[in-house]
């Protein structure tokens, strides 16, 4: 008993620093793709380039077992084809969670569920069975005492909102309202958070030149020509922040109040048709460096200054399989090689990630762990490999995991060795790839990467709105050290209740 009082105590503590944690960037990774990466490959990717957080349109087995002790945070989804069975039957949304969320925690550090994408909007018809769907996914995660790591919530467009502009005037949809409020209720009392899909670029277009691009871009206004809400006189520094606060004032005019957006999907597209001239390149390099800036300051919009925007790139590769227009297949920021599709810069310094023409020996994703234990203590004694890194206290110490400390030991080895005959196989544990490896602080020997990437390095835990999990860490947010104290408390004390 006492020791129950004491987790409690414990876990009141702890919410209330429960907002010192930053705001993270992640991506969306879709599959509509010619000669998709395996998933270890995309998973090494994500590494190189230290990405922390991804939203997955479904829940692939392959890529929730080949990420895997990687702490990546992951969101999985439930399709819109699967929507109508899980918001009919509670014993269907039981089986999903048991096969799409169960069988990979804690191993996997899933953290979120989107139900559907974009569903009142895209499948209106649908709109009765989602809050019930919802509720049945979140029924199931409570019978797995599974409900304070993983949040559910559902994806909406901008298109549910009348009127984004200005923002303090904008409403939903009055034929939507009594979903939406449904939504809210939902969102409130599972202290979840609203999922937005916010797409600067589409809003751009389709005003005709009211604002100018700069304004979707996140480039400064000139004095003429400030965007200021006449109601609330806040200015407005980009459409991004606008269509967020809009959001936030058409969720306080249903009366609710306290729940977070997460931006699930913004991005640019990188190349266009004839009638897209402003789908290209330099654009999205401009739109996705300064949206990582933008986020990485852990602000709100001018409503909520206080509550960071934690933002999901849409996303990781080109969908060339994708109908439609042609810069609905040019949003990626990777190629399937791995190498970026435009330069991601912090300040000065380039950020090229995958473009590195080094190779590099990292531990092969599924190894077994007595295998991998062996190739590494092998690598760090008869094969002399310089293992300090991988200490506790060191850089490359964190993820602590076999996998992290093999690739490390392998690559060491590697570099050293492969000049008198070396290889990289490690009893089969081992394969050779492209992609820098290294992360934060963690140099890799051979990485030619020494600015880091623009994404916070991986294994941090959950740090987003809802997340319940807590430790003293130091963040790295694109470059910039950020010291996030709070509680070390990263179990899941309530399992414990």
């Amino acid at each position: 008993m006492m020791f129950q009082i004491w987790l409690h105590a414990v876990l009141l503590f702890c919410g209330l620093f429960s907002n010192v944690t930053g705001a993270f960037v992640g991506v969306n990774i879709g599959t509509a793709v010619t000669n998709m990466p395996s998933a270890p490959d995309i998973v090494a990717m994500l590494r190189a380039h230290q990405i922390t957080h991804v939203r997955l349109f479904d829940a692939d087995a392959h890529m929730l077992n080949a990420l895997a002790n990687t702490g990546i945070e992951v969101m999985v989804s439930v399709t819109n084809q699967e929507v109508l069975g899980i918001g009919e039957l509670p014993s269907t949304a039981a089986a999903w969670v048991t096969k799409n969320i169960a069988a990979y925690v804690p191993s996997t550090n899933i953290t979120a569920i989107a139900v559907g994408s974009e569903v009142l909007t895209t499948l209106p018809h649908a709109a009765p069975i989602l809050v019930p769907a919802m509720s049945n996914l979140h029924k199931a995660l409570v019978a797995s005492n599974l409900n304070y790591q993983v949040k559910v919530s559902t994806p909406n467009s901008m298109d549910v909102i009348s009127r984004s502009f200005p923002p303090s005037a904008a409403t939903f949809n009055a034929s939507l309202n009594s979903t939406i409020t449904q939504i809210l209720q939902f969102l409130r009392s599972t202290k979840s958070f609203y999922m937005l899909n916010a797409y600067p670029y589409y809003e751009y277009v389709k005003s005709n030149g009211i604002f100018p691009l700069d304004y979707a871009l996140f480039k400064p206004l000139s004095p003429v020509k400030q965007i200021v809400d006449p109601n609330t006189l806040f200015h407005y520094n980009s459409m991004f922040d606008a269509l967020i606060d809009a959001t936030y004032n058409s969720i306080a005019d249903l009366n609710f109040s306290g729940i977070p957006i997460v931006v699930t999907e913004t991005g640019w597209p990188s190349f266009g048709g004839s009638i897209e001239p402003d789908a290209t390149s330099a654009n999205a390099e401009l739109y996705v460096n300064n949206l990582i800036r933008r986020v990485s300051n852990d602000s709100g919009p001018p409503s909520q200054p206080a509550v960071p925007i934690n933002t999901y790139i849409y996303e990781l590769f080109n969908e060339d399989k994708r109908a439609g227009p042609i810069s609905e297949r040019n949003w990626g920021l990777l190629f399937t090689n791995g190498t970026s599709v435009y330069s991601l810069a912090l300040g000065n310094s380039e950020i090229t990630g995958a473009n590195s023409s080094s190779s590099f020996c990292i531990a092969r994703p599924g190894a077994d762990d007595k295998s991998l234990q062996d190739g590494l203590s092998w690598a760090c004694g008869n094969g002399q490999a310089n293992c300090a890194a991988i200490q506790k206290g060191q850089p490359c110490f964190n993820p602590d995991t076999l996998q992290n400390h093999a690739s490390y030991a392998y690559n060491d080895y590697y570099q050293k060795m492969r000049g008198s005959g070396g290889t990289c196989d490690f009893g089969g544990t081992a394969t050779i790839t492209t992609v820098d490896p290294s992360y934060g602080s963690c140099r890799f020997t051979g990485s030619s990467n020494s600015s880091g990437g623009a994404f916070p390095p991986p294994a941090l835990g959950p740090v987003g709105p809802s997340s319940e999990s807590a430790r003293t860490v130091a963040i790295l947010h694109f470059g910039t050290i950020v010291a996030a104290t709070v509680c070390l408390v990263h179990v899941n004390l309530r399992s414990f209740l």
